[in-house]
């Protein structure tokens, strides 16, 4: 047996001690945090604008046909928005005018048949169809704070790269979406733009730090939305919204135009772009526009068979100080486990792989910088004046959210970059990295939980704040990961898990996603009668 899945050393007592006197307390405070908020909180309206519902790929072969107009289209989202945003406060800023501007210049072209509809569809794909993208990737003209209240009055003088691909094949950028303070947090809060709301609970969180851009896609306010991940932030958003969301594999999207950008190699490698859409159809198409020059390494194009995969999966890591798997999830793995079975006769192998419990330190020690959290976020950032922010925000007086603040001073906390214990979770890393990549190979992928729960509500993330692992632990590893919604669970919330594949093998996740959303249904309209 490898030394990776070997059982690690018995859990210390001290460990396990902190660990169920956590749960206790989690479990209290749920109660009280039900009481607080009640059970559902207020409802959106329905989608009437069917265009809405319909993936990218449907939309931008319908204005090119000329079944329907980019201007149309983006009328649709403008109403959706307005319908929406006031009770879920996703969306933070819009280029409206501009947009409509561009979606008269797309419908325009087609109607001139200069180009034919074939031609069309290879140069420009996304012909007319509007997106939205996370207020921490720049759009020229726009704001671009990354919810720090030190960048409000930052304007972006150029997009990002992934921006700049997406227009140049006719997309149409028409706004910004909310995100937490410099996206380092599973709760979207900032004290720019506030709170923002789950779609299908509003007193619950709609994770981070792209969950601006999760809650939009959920309530169909634009066709497709385009995030980034350093810890989970596109796939935990996906995830706790009941969307598709996809982490490349590292350094095949770049990082250009992201704020912050990581100083070092290996921080960068952990960071990636990627897109968030209503349907997995959609992904593959997307990538590959986003991918740029770097798309021909993924190999796109060529068919996956899934006959021939070979599948892993795991319910938890057992790691102390997270939640439990929930019920539902562990229910929903078996299911689509059996169903690759019957379908597929795939026999999908149980995997206990230990060193997985160590994914928090691992993540935690390898993104520590030379650079300090605070100083990001404020202008004197010394544990002297952290603490004293901290006691600032008590009193509502303070320009940070009190988890940044708190990340911030435990940031002078652990190892320290490029110390022996810094290099002892390198190793680690290197270890589980090499582990995943001789299981995976080039026909394997990994099932596992995207995270422990479904969406918890506000504010209950302190308290459970390091459920966040088991989507960390991926970016750590490079690996290309897809988050998949499988309906709705017992509370009425999205759950699903996410699928792994080895480093440049995303066409394997996004074979797997096209197929489950098939047989799962997918993305389920919020409230739908």
């Amino acid at each position: 047996m490898s030394t990776i899945e070997r059982t690690e050393k018995p859990i210390p007592l001290r460990l396990k001690v902190m660990h169920y006197v956590r749960l206790a307390i989690s479990i209290v405070a749920r109660f009280f945090f039900g009481l607080y908020y009640g059970k559902e909180g207020q409802k959106i309206p329905p989608i009437v604008d069917d265009i809405l519902k319909q993936p990218a790929v449907d939309v931008a072969r319908k204005i090119r046909n000329k079944e329907i107009t980019s201007v149309e289209v983006l009328e649709a989202c403008i109403r959706r928005i307005k319908d929406v945003n006031s009770v879920l406060n996703c969306f933070v800023e819009d280029r409206f005018e501009l947009a409509m501007k561009e979606a008269k210049e797309a419908d325009e072209l087609v109607r001139s048949g200069i180009k034919s509809t074939e031609i069309l569809e290879q140069e420009k794909p996304f012909l007319g169809v509007p997106f939205t993208t996370k207020d921490c990737i720049a759009v020229k003209g726009l704001h671009h704070t990354a919810g720090v209240v030190l960048r409000k009055d930052y304007i972006a003088k150029e997009d990002a790269e992934s921006i700049r691909l997406l227009r140049e094949k006719g997309a149409i950028i028409i706004g910004l979406t909310n995100v937490p303070e410099l996206c380092m947090w599973w709760e979207t809060h900032n004290h720019i733009h506030g709170r923002t709301n789950n779609p299908y609970n509003t007193t619950r969180i709609v994770g981070g730090s792209s969950g601006g851009e999760g809650c939009m896609q959920a309530a169909a306010g634009s066709i497709f939305g385009i995030g980034s991940d350093i810890g989970g932030s596109i796939r935990m958003p996906a995830f706790f919204n009941g969307i598709f969301g996809h982490k490349p594999s590292r350094c095949v999207v770049s990082n250009a135009g992201q704020y912050p950008i990581p100083d070092t190699e290996l921080l960068n490698s952990f960071l990636g772009l990627g897109p968030m859409t209503r349907h997995a159809v959609d992904l593959k198409p997307l990538l590959k526009i986003l991918s740029g020059e770097n798309s021909s390494k993924l190999n796109l194009d060529e068919p996956v068979d899934v006959t021939k995969l070979k599948v892993y999966y795991q319910f938890s890591n057992n790691a102390p100080l997270l939640d439990p798997v929930d019920p539902d999830i562990v229910a929903a793995m078996k299911y689509v486990v059996g169903y690759l079975n019957v379908k597929f006769q795939i026999k999908a192998q149980e995997k206990k792989i230990a060193k997985l419990q160590k994914s928090t330190a691992i993540w935690m020690s390898t993104m520590k910088n030379k650079k300090k959290f605070g100083e990001y976020i404020m202008e004197n950032s010394t544990v002297a004046s952290i603490t004293l922010e901290i006691f600032k925000n008590i009193f509502g007086l303070s320009g940070n959210t009190l988890i940044g603040l708190v990340t911030a001073l435990l940031d002078y906390t652990g190892s320290e970059f490029g110390s022996d214990k810094y290099n002892h979770f390198l190793k680690a890393r290197d270890d589980l990295e090499k582990y995943f990549k001789d299981m995976l190979g080039d026909d394997g992928v990994f099932l596992y939980p995207t995270h422990p729960t479904p969406a918890p509500y506000h504010n209950e993330p302190l308290l459970k704040a390091m459920n966040f692992t088991y989507t960390a632990i991926i970016n750590c590893l490079g690996l290309p990961a897809t988050t998949i919604p499988l309906g709705l669970g017992r509370e009425g919330l999205p759950i699903g898990i996410q699928v792994i594949a080895n480093h440049n093998n995303d066409r394997l996740c996004l074979a797997v996603a096209e197929e489950l959303d098939k047989v799962c249904g997918g993305w389920v309209e919020p409230h739908k009668s």
